[in-house]
């Protein structure tokens, strides 16, 4: 069951989209609100797992809403304005619902929701409270209907991607929801070095170094991924390189 929130501030549309949800046993709504700050109040109180949230509201915009939250719940825009579709995905919504809203789009957006707390109960591994991982740990990794056990030094690259990171092992590729700052904190730097902003490579899975653009350097991975290393961190590879 998933707790959710509608923040609308029309009460037509609110009551429109409860009819609908009445049809998803898995959805309880627990809480309403016509405008960003009763928003930001209901989700700090009632602490939802998913927010229905309206684009264009009087004072604030869901989106201005979004970014005042310390930690924002699964959110689906439901909006009458499809210009705002872009930037709905920019800040790693699930969905973005055209009102009217038909019910098969509804039911869709609501298996998103699933798929992403099937990744985020996936990642539990990556997060536990046993302090650095080694390489020769094994973490459970699963996307969607896939599911993999992996060796940590089988692991040649992880890739920021949002909210989640892309694990590059074998010819696989798939989405956990973790960020690339807290799997930093979980992986051994002896063997995993963070590249850049958007990427931590193993360091056993480099097979060449050449120099780069304005002091960086750019490395060729085993898998045939060509990462660059910022000026910033290529400094600190070469002093663990000894290069």
């Amino acid at each position: 069951m998933y707790k959710a929130i509608i923040i609308d501030d029309e009460r037509l549309a609110r009551n429109e989209l409860k009819k609908l949800l009445a049809d998803f046993s898995e959805i309880e709504i627990i809480g309403e609100a016509t405008n960003a700050k009763e928003g930001i109040e209901k989700i700090e109180s009632l602490a939802p797992d998913l927010v229905f949230l309206d684009v264009q509201m009087p004072g604030k915009t869901g989106f201005d809403m979004l970014l005042e939250l310390e930690k924002a719940p699964h959110v689906i825009f439901v909006t009458a304005y499809d210009e705002f579709a872009l930037k709905a995905f920019e800040v790693n919504a699930l969905d973005y619902l055209m009102k009217p809203v038909e019910p098969k789009r509804l039911k869709d957006a609501l298996q998103k929701l699933q798929q992403a707390e099937e990744k985020e109960i996936a990642s539990t591994l990556l997060t536990s409270n046993r302090g650095v991982l080694s390489e020769n740990d094994q973490v459970f990794v699963k996307d969607g209907e896939r599911c993999w056990f992996v060796k940590l030094g089988e692991v040649r690259l992880f890739e920021s991607v949002g909210n989640y990171a892309k694990v590059f092992f074998g010819t696989n590729k798939p989405l956990i929801l973790k960020s690339l700052n807290a799997l930093e904190e979980k992986l051994d730097d002896r063997v995993f070095f963070r590249a850049n902003r958007k990427h931590i490579i193993n360091l056993r899975m480099i097979e060449k170094v050449e120099p780069f653009f304005n002091g960086g350097l750019m490395l060729d991975l085993k898998g045939g991924e060509k990462i660059e290393v910022s000026r910033r961190q290529a400094v600190k590879f070469k002093e663990m390189m000894s290069l």
